[in-house]
């Protein structure tokens, strides 16, 4: 056991190279015992790091924090709403934080929502939770306000911003007014018990309202990630985190917020992704959660300023033997890429990165230029995260190794060993709001189903091949997985982003797979030294999916592609929105016109 600095030690277990360590951590049995624990091991510590209006930067403490969070519960309280329903609907920030841990703590069930929904589908999701109140900010007050006359169940709108009025209640004055409470003598929330098996978060996926479900999670869920996560990474208070990803998706609400403050880290909020430039500059992080679209473009920025200063050759080389060097003990790699950490603030040691798979030619390169990069795979019903690579022990075209308490395995593997996921372990959800068909259909003799395939290697790595309503099953039955074949073709710099889909041919008895594809026309123009001409284009994709094709089965191989200007419609973690996409293609009136070579 070796102590390390922060009290924190860690654990090893094996030998050798393939030695795994475990930080220890501390128990938590509820949310409100993270943040009572938090409040006293870092009482005077920044949990979060603020900007105002006029651009200064302050901090408020875990001792604050706790203070205000007990203020705002008992308001909510003495609002009558203990045991409601209550959503959370804006851009990140500390009001957020505030408003989920005031709710789950002692007063109802938060109800996080997306904040690029229509109008439509938030009046959905509110009517389909019952939400009683809503804590929203100005850039969302007048829609809620708009809704709510047809919202018989909201009672109370909660602004962050607003002072209060006629037609809301002020975020601010509810916390002083619940602070006077408590000053009274008022002590309902504080020591309000907390029942760790109940629900008490309602967290709606992803799709439209009529798909999306709404998935039971308890604190004994986000607890039991909270600390099979902790045991994976090394961070004290003298780290901070920058949150980019939207905190309604419960990977950045669990690993970039719940988890850093039972470790201790100071948040601050990144102001739009037009600003992570400028943000990653002013906070100066030490860790960053991130999908891959964020961590490919930086990559990709990387290496069209090499080409561009003709120094691509050099960085390639540096790739190469930087990582080597750090093997043999001599670790040049910050020293080396000192530029590309500079960009990122210049303390970045961490990254985290989840909700779709990341290039394995990226993470090597990020990992190449001296950061530690971890990638995982998690869902919404398991709160979130299910494996993870580890710092010692990792494998890029892989997600991980399940978390300490979670049981993976594949369900009726093929003989490729490919099969549906299942996961047990306290971090599965309760089950789907009011859809006890849907829970039923998931939660199957103690395995949450998990609707993505994928297989498990010899020393433990899942490997996710695609999700089961995603595969394209073929005329004579196989299986061809397009996210699968989306990555071969993702790894080529000419190429953006892709669509992989299968349309039935009516005159042959096979299944062609065919493709949409987003040029990188920044990467090729550089090359070219001016823009394609349409021919010259079609050309230099043709030769990438012949590359990608080399790579595939026979019955996997692209038989036809179309190349896109625009991007693909995305969600809010910029993972493709696939359904839409493929119904705007309409793919069952395809095959009579496809011309497939």
């Amino acid at each position: 056991m070796k102590a390390l600095p922060g009290g924190r030690e860690k654990e090893v277990y094996g030998m050798g190279k393939k030695a795994i360590g475990y930080y220890n951590v501390r128990k938590i049995t509820s949310l409100k015992d993270m943040v009572k624990q938090s409040a006293e091991k870092f009482s005077n510590y920044d949990a979060f790091t603020l900007k105002n209006s006029q651009g200064n930067f302050y901090g408020i403490t875990f001792r604050q924090f706790q203070d205000q969070m007990n203020a705002l519960g008992t308001a909510m309280l003495d609002l009558g709403l203990k045991n409601a329903m209550v959503a959370v609907l804006s851009e990140n920030r500390y009001e957020w934080c505030l408003s989920y841990l005031a709710v789950v703590n002692g007063a109802g069930v938060i109800v996080p929502l997306d904040k690029e929904l229509p109008e439509n589908e938030i009046h959905s999701l509110l009517t389909r939770s019952g939400a009683q109140a809503i804590v929203t900010s100005d850039s969302h007050l007048e829609t809620i306000l708009k809704i709510q006359k047809n919202l018989p169940d909201l009672k109370y709108v909660i602004s962050m911003d607003a002072v209060e009025g006629d037609t809301c209640i002020s975020l601010q004055k509810l916390v002083k007014k619940g602070q006077a409470l408590i000053d009274g003598g008022d002590r309902r929330y504080i020591d309000a018990q907390i029942d760790p098996d109940a629900m008490n978060m309602l967290i709606f996926t992803s799709g439209t309202t009529e798909k999306s479900k709404g998935v039971m999670l308890s604190h004994k869920n986000l607890c039991h990630d909270i600390m099979a996560v902790s045991q994976l990474i090394y961070a004290d208070p003298n780290d901070s985190i920058l949150s980019i990803l939207p905190l309604h998706h419960t990977y950045e609400c669990t690993a970039g917020f719940l988890t850093m403050m039972y470790l201790g880290i100071s948040i601050g909020f990144c102001e739009g992704l037009r600003h992570i430039n400028k943000n990653l500059q002013e906070y100066k992080p030490s860790i960053m959660m991130s999908v891959p679209l964020i961590l490919e473009s930086v990559y990709s920025k990387v290496i069209k300023k090499a080409r561009k200063e003709h120094k691509y050759t050099q960085l390639r080389f540096g790739l190469v033997i930087a990582p080597l060097l750090a093997k043999l003990g001599i670790d040049i790699r910050r020293k080396l890429f000192r530029e590309v950490h500079e960009n990122l603030g210049g303390n970045l040691r961490l990254i985290i990165s989840g909700a779709a798979a990341l290039n394995p030619k990226v993470s090597k390169a990020l990992r190449a230029m001296g950061f530690n990069l971890l990638q995982g795979y998690g869902l919404t019903e398991c709160s979130p995260i299910v494996t993870v690579n580890r710092m010692e022990i990792y494998n890029d075209a892989a997600v991980g190794l399940p978390l300490a308490g979670v049981k993976v395995k594949i369900d009726k593997p093929g003989s490729d060993g490919i099969g549906e996921v299942l996961v047990q372990g306290d971090n599965v959800m309760l089950g789907y709001f009011n859809n006890p068909e849907a829970t039923a259909e998931v939660l199957k003799d103690g395995w949450l189903y998990t609707g993505d395939y994928g297989r498990i290697d010899k020393h433990g790595f899942l490997y996710i091949t695609g999700r089961k309503k995603n595969v394209i099953v073929t005329k004579n039955g196989k299986n061809i997985y397009p996210e699968d074949i989306e990555l071969y073709l993702n790894r080529s710099e000419y190429i953006k982003e892709s669509l992989v889909y299968g349309v039935d041919s009516e005159d042959e008895d096979e299944t062609k797979v065919c493709a949409q594809i987003v040029p990188n026309m920044e990467v090729i123009v550089e090359e070219l030294g001016k823009f394609p001409l349409k021919d010259e284009l079609e050309k230099i994709i043709a030769a990438e999916v012949k590359k990608a094709n080399k790579k595939l089965s026979g019955y996997k191989k692209i038989q036809h592609f179309d190349i896109r200007e625009e991007e693909f419609e995305k969600t809010t973690t910029k993972k493709i929105k696939r359904y839409v996409e493929l119904l705007s293609l309409n793919i069952s009136n395809l095959a009579s016109k496809l011309k497939i070579k």
